[in-house]
């Protein structure tokens, strides 16, 4: 008798061994350092902003040429004076939780952020604002203390980006581990160096994500980093190590991301601190260290040297000059300070392979002036804390730091505010040089009180000069970033401050 069910069993086990499941889209970055947080409220460190952009959003963001445009927000209006701003929002968009989002979820962040009792690490770019307001479900009001002209572009900074207010009230401060957002990936777990996502299947942009998983995995080595990228183990990976660019560019499966950045590296002069409040110190250290000899040392020639306090590629940019390397007027600055046989100090930077490297470089370089330079590298939470983590001033161990910025607003107030203004000390924000001058307090304070942009460069010029003539760091230059990707992954892009997008993230 013919047996209907056999054969349809028959051939649907003949379908499965024929027909395989798809293979998963999975993807691996390589990243330098382990994240320090996946709270953007409260993160220091582009890396785990970056890491943050996968899972949450903000009402604002940037392209992959750093151009403001519109995410959870639909669009904006602010009155003549810059002191109110309507902000439209998205329609229809949940959390990876199901709550909604809407303007009460954007009130109850800003305020959270705001709040000084939180002592959260971003609070400064909303602490502007003294009243967050619901007009509707979809429409939020923010009124400012002040004339603020860079408040939308504050509010595109990743640390702006919106918790889903159930995840915030149910998980209080271990939301930094528990991330619920509005992203194109949900958080699946993290551990000490490895972070992974999952697509979000009901990402309210159609068609995306195209990526079922992304895999962040922390590879301080250079050379590792490398090796797992041309063994397939990761498909992209940065920064590519750059003496390792002209090993990466022959490999016919890889392709090379060479592109300019808005990322300075100094070194922060501890300014409260002997010996580095006399500006002859700090002047002398400008004049002792080789700005083209560390760019072609640590970066391949990968790096422009520094001249102003502010990169080229940001508004309001006003060119200084140049600390010229000159080891004789830095001995004879030093002999005036009273410093004639030098002095020994300290530096902190991460424990990647570059950040080592330059901390050696500059360890031989003061040596030339009898400065003997202790090279200390600290784990991503060790620094975190050391540097960023101090309640008071005169309780920091900061002597000299070696790091990097990127002003990530994509303006000028967020490269001096942060960093070089007098209210700005940790843990408030990062002036780890714990620098003060009058001067460059009053060009900032003049440049975040105006939308005139007339007005705000004649400020941010007075502050540039002031910070430029009094040395809180030594100058040293302006990255070039470099990246690779396997040729058959696309829609990844890295960002001129050194951000990641993955959004748009596929295979060939």
């Amino acid at each position: 008798m013919f047996n209907f069910r056999k054969l349809v069993v028959a051939g649907a086990l003949l379908l499965s061994v024929s027909t395989p499941a798809l293979a998963a889209k999975d993807l691996v970055v390589g990243v330098p350092d382990n994240l320090t947080g996946l709270d953007p409220h409260n993160v220091n460190d582009t890396l785990s902003q970056s890491a943050s952009r996968l899972i949450l959003q903000g009402l604002f963001g940037f392209d992959k040429d750093m151009k403001l445009v519109p995410v959870l927000a639909e669009s904006y209006e602010a009155n003549p004076d810059a002191t109110e701003f309507t902000i439209r929002l998205r329609k229809n968009v949940k959390f990876h939780d199901g709550t909604p989002f809407n303007a009460q979820a954007v009130k109850i962040n800003f305020e959270r952020l705001a709040n000084p009792e939180n002592r959260l690490s971003r609070a400064s770019l909303v602490n502007m604002v003294s009243q967050f307001t619901v007009v509707d479900d979809s429409t939020i009001k923010l009124t400012l203390k002040e004339p603020f002209g860079a408040m939308i572009n504050n509010l595109a900074h990743p640390g702006a980006m919106i918790h889903s207010p159930a995840a915030l009230e149910k998980y209080g401060k271990e939301v930094n581990r528990n991330p619920v957002g509005t992203g194109p990936y949900k958080f699946v777990s993290w551990q000490a160096d490895t972070l992974k996502v999952a697509k979000n299947e009901n990402y309210w942009k159609q068609g995306l994500p195209k990526i079922d998983s992304v895999t962040l995995r922390s590879v301080p080595e250079n050379g590792s980093r490398l090796a797992m990228l041309q063994a397939g183990e990761a498909q992209f990976i940065y920064p590519l190590p750059p003496e390792m660019m002209s090993v990466a560019e022959k490999s016919p499966k890889l392709d090379i991301i060479s592109k300019p950045s808005i990322v300075t590296w100094y070194v922060a002069m501890n300014n409260m601190k002997k010996p580095f409040n006399d500006l002859r110190v700090r002047q002398a250290l400008n004049y002792a260290v080789d700005k083209r000899a560390y760019a072609k040392i640590v970066y391949n020639g990968n790096m422009d040297p520094m001249d102003s306090v502010v990169p080229p590629g940001l508004p309001f940019y006003a060119k200084q000059g140049e600390w010229p390397y000159d080891v004789a007027k830095a001995k004879e600055l030093l002999k005036e300070a009273g410093y004639p046989d030098g002095f020994e100090t300290e530096i902190f930077a991460s424990n990647s392979t570059t950040s080592i490297r330059a901390m050696q470089f500059l360890q031989q370089q003061l040596a030339q002036v009898n400065v003997k330079l202790k090279v200390t590298p600290l784990e991503a939470g060790v620094a975190a804390q050391k540097i960023w983590g101090v309640s008071k001033p005169e309780d920091t161990t900061v002597q000299l730091y070696y790091g990097g910025w990127s002003a990530s607003t994509g303006d000028t107030d967020w490269q001096l505010r942060p960093l070089l203004f007098g209210e700005s000390f940790p843990p408030k924000m990062f002036n780890v040089a714990y620098f003060s001058n009058p001067d460059a307090d009053a060009g900032i304070k003049a440049g975040i009180a105006t939308a005139d942009n007339e007005k705000r460069a004649e400020a941010y010029k007075k502050a540039q000069d002031a910070a430029w003539t009094n040395a809180p760091w030594i100058y040293l230059g302006v990255e070039r970033l470099l990246a690779a990707k396997s040729k058959s992954l696309s829609g990844a892009y890295y960002l001129p401050d050194r951000g990641i997008l993955l959004e748009e993230a596929d295979f060939n």
